[in-house]
Order: C-alpha cells, then structure tokens, then sequence
C-alpha cells in the first residue's frame, strides 16, 4: 500500500493522509469510516478522528495501529465503491508523507564506494547526523538553492519510517518495528557541510530535502537489504547501486540507533547514499538553477525534483 500526503488543487484544505489505488488518491479517514459504518458501528464512525487521524504527522505517530486500520481500508476499498472519497492524481498535490516527523535521523559514509569516493576511511561505526522537518519537501516542490550555497549536491537514500516505540531493540527483531519505506533525496551544501567538523549546517538547509512520494508500506517492500537504487541529473545517470551494499544494514542501524535513542512512530532514517554524487566527479557537478534531479528505489518509485534558485 502507498500512503500519501495530499491537498486539493487550487481549495483551501488541510493536509490529510490517503492511499493509491489504480492511480487515484483514496482519503484514508473516509475510507475507514465506510468500513465501519459496513459493521454497522455508527458512534465510532462519528467520532473517526479519534479512531484514524487525517493528519499525516498524527497518523504515522500512532504507528502501526493505524497501518493496521489502512490495510483494512485498502481492502474495503479495493472490493466496494469509493465514489466521495476519491481524487483523480491531477486533483491533488502530494506533499511529503510525513511533514513533520518528531526525529530525522541520517546514516553518512554507509556505502563503502561513497566513503571511498569523499576520501575518507569506511567508518567502524554509524555516522549519525540530524535534519529538522524545516528541511523537508515533497515530490511537487522545488529544491531551494540559496545564496547562502554554491556547492549544492544530491545524495539518493532508501528511507526507512519507524512504526512502533523502538529501545534496545535487537537486529534480528529490528524490521517488526518498521511501519514502511520511503525515498530521500539528502540535499547537501558540500561547501557549508565541511566548514566546520559538524555536518549540521550543510545538511538541512530550509526546504532542502525531497522524502516522498508515498510511503511503501513494510509487508510490501519486504526485504529491504536487495533493492536497487539509483539517481539522474537531467536524465543523466549519476548513482547506481544496491542496497544490499549498505556497510550498516537497516536492522543493524535500527538495533544501534535504538541503544543510544528510543525510536518512536513517524521518525524517520535516511540509511545513506552510494557513489556517484556531483562532489566526487571530475570536475565536482554541483545542482544550478534549473536541474532536475530523479531517485528511483526498487518496489518504492520515483521521487522528482527541481532546483530553483531564490
């Protein structure tokens, strides 16, 4: 199931949480409620935003007893009629699934091509690094290049969403915490990011950083450790793996990261990007105005986007 994000075209809406089906955004909320109202449970369909929330934020931070709820949805919908609760694509815009996700956790230097291509050791441990949701954009917006940057760059992630409260986690237990998967497109000003020995203020410039379209969820990627992955600069192949080249496998970085910080539902983790991004070629091809930068990750899609000079 792809879990959405989405406001109408050209109304004043809230931002609410939906579901593709045969190319049109179903809305989840109203979808849950003919679900009940089919088990004949009126009060709970009356009071449905306590039951699902329509905010995508509120809704991926219940976690998996929500996914749960979508699945069933899915179903009811895939079987029954959807007349009044679904959109054809080219009346929404899609924004990033998850606005504001309370923890954005990234893995640097986490393929060992990359690190070796940036000039540096392959890390013993976890590179760690954070963003804040002022950073995050959707698969319809621009990427903002600022005055502030010359050196903007690109950096394809498979990006995993958390689904339950996740402490000391082990690996081998690690991908039952996981709600679903995304792409993310880590923007990085190179020049401000290797200023200072924290990467902090090149990485999460406002409006910077593409995550979308839809969240995968985890029953349908199923393993996440053998997808391809790569990137295009105006059609141009720039990146080409395969997660399966990851140093720090999903299920290892959920056990690390969970024994320094609990998890909760809706955080999310960039796992890091391979070789091939604009700071390593000869000469350096950092994003200009104008560049179209495309992610692709097997079983997930395709997250496009512009740069834009403001």
């Amino acid at each position: 199931m792809r879990l959405v994000s989405y406001k109408l075209k050209g109304k004043p809406s809230s931002l609410r949480v939906g579901f593709m089906l045969d190319e049109k955004v179903i809305d989840l909320q109203e979808a849950y409620r003919q679900v009940l109202l089919s088990k004949q449970d009126k009060d709970l369909s009356n009071a449905i935003e306590n039951v699902l929330p329509s905010d995508p934020t509120h809704f991926f931070a219940a976690g998996n007893r929500t996914i749960d709820k979508a699945k069933e949805a899915y179903t009811y919908a895939q079987k029954n009629s959807t007349e009044g609760f679904s959109l054809l694509y080219e009346e929404v815009l899609l924004y990033t699934p998850i606005p504001a996700p309370a923890k954005i956790i990234c893995v640097g230097k986490n393929y060992a091509e990359h690190a070796v291509e940036m000039q540096s050791d392959v890390p013993r441990f976890p590179v760690l690094f954070a963003k804040f949701s002022s950073a995050l954009i959707g698969p319809e917006d621009v990427v903002v290049k600022r005055d502030v940057t010359e050196k903007l760059d690109y950096e394809a992630e498979l990006t995993v969403v958390i689904g339950k409260e996740a402490s000391q986690v082990k690996k081998e237990d690690a991908l039952d915490y996981i709600a679903g998967y995304t792409i993310g497109n880590d923007i990085s000003a190179r020049d401000l990011q290797k200023r200072t020995p924290q990467w902090l203020q090149g990485k999460t410039l406002d409006k910077s950083t593409p995550v979308g379209p839809w969240v995968v969820t985890a029953d349908e990627v199923g393993d996440p450790g053998n997808l391809s992955i790569r990137s295009t600069v105006n059609g141009e192949e720039r990146q080409s793996s395969n997660t399966s080249k990851l140093i720090f496998d999903i299920p290892f970085l959920i056990e690390f990261i969970s024994n320094l910080i609990t998890l909760k539902p809706g955080d999310i983790i960039l796992t890091g990007t391979p070789n091939g991004v604009g700071m390593a070629m000869d000469p350096p091809q950092f994003l200009k105005d104008g560049d179209v930068v495309q992610i692709e990750v097997e079983k997930i899609g395709q997250l496009k986007n512009k740069v834009m000079e403001r």
